[in-house]
């Protein structure tokens, strides 16, 4: 096989045939952009309601502006020449967005009563501590804090790397993939801007880990309207990973999205989709580095442990409930 082409459903898959044109190309909106559209409307009605609460409103409107136009452009782009290539350049900015939308979630839920107190007491209950708080005093290895931090900034690789191989191996189940995980990563932030749970890497600093560590968890209301420090992430400050983790933390991480992980839920449907391609190699690489995203959501202090645990659950049920979507009503 050449340098310049790839088994595709079968046959060869030259580079040439991201540019022959489609003939059955879609030509209204993919029903991932409708998905990011609902969303869009569904946060500007909720703007609407707090818009005395909420500070940046002005960025906020640019930001969905931005987004429209883009969208749009892209879509003007494969009307034009409707090929792989394009649908491909498509999605790929749905997922590129997918990191403005994720700190929008904190201008909209840090108007409303925080509810971390809530969260770090059923932790107590459940766990008599909290694993957050004991899990790196417990394994404080350099090696082991590498894995940690290797295994939470995966996150979007291990998603363009399935999405690459559903691209150019199973073409035909390529939007079906884009619906699944964008529309997961929409679901969770329905959630995330109506549920305002920060994680510990936040509360525990504004409540005071003394107080924490004595069990007990006040109740914070809205502290996080003006204030978004954070902790520093617990291990070896000198390590490679330890370094990316907190140039992706300083880049996007707001104090929101606590509950539930949308890392470990995202990353479950990731492993489950690339389950669905019965291709070894593939299962087994997200497989590793989904087992390390589970240990570091908690390890690095970004989630209690209820929130890892309510990721994998609502993971799976998206997964299911999506796919059924797709199959009955969209994908005919």
């Amino acid at each position: 096989m050449s340098k310049t082409t790839k088994k595709h459903n079968g046959r060869a898959f030259k580079v040439a045939d991201l540019f022959i044109r489609e003939k059955d190309a879609t030509k209204g909106l993919l029903t991932v952009e409708w998905v990011a559209m609902g969303y869009l409307l569904l946060t500007v009605v909720m703007m609407a309601f707090l818009w005395d609460k909420l500070p940046n409103t002005g960025e906020m409107i640019r930001g969905r502006l931005q987004f429209l136009v883009v969208t749009l452009a892209v879509w003007g782009v494969y009307i034009l020449w409707p090929c792989r290539l394009t649908m491909f350049g498509r999605i790929l900015v749905q997922m590129l967005f997918l990191g403005w939308w994720y700190p929008d979630t904190y201008e909209l839920n840090r108007a409303l009563p925080n509810l971390d107190h809530v969260f770090a007491s059923c932790e107590q209950w459940l766990f008599g501590c909290q694993p957050a708080l004991v899990f790196s005093q417990r394994v404080p290895y350099g090696w082991f804090s590498e894995l940690m931090c290797l295994g939470y900034v995966s996150y979007f690789p291990l998603m363009l790397l399935v999405y690459l191989y559903y691209f150019f191996r199973r073409y035909d189940e390529f939007q079906q993939t884009a619906f699944v995980i964008l529309t997961t990563f929409f679901a969770y932030y329905v959630v995330f801007v109506l549920l305002p749970v920060t994680g510990p890497q936040f509360y525990y600093l504004a409540a005071g880990t003394e107080q924490i560590a004595d069990g007990v968890f006040p109740s914070l209301g809205d502290w996080f309207l003006t204030h978004s420090e954070r902790m520093a992430a617990p291990g070896w400050a000198d390590g490679f990973w330890y370094h990316m983790l907190d140039l992706t933390h300083d880049a996007g991480e707001r104090p929101t999205a606590a509950f539930p992980s949308s890392h470990v839920g995202v990353t479950t449907v990731v492993l489950l989709l690339a389950l669905r391609t019965r291709c070894r190699p593939l299962y087994l690489t997200v497989l590793v580095f989904y087992l390390l995203m589970c240990l570091s959501t908690v390890y690095i202090l970004a989630h209690y442990a209820i929130d890892a645990m309510a990721g994998l659950v609502t993971g799976v049920v998206l997964y299911y409930c999506l796919l059924f979507v797709y199959g009955r009503f969209i994908g005919k």
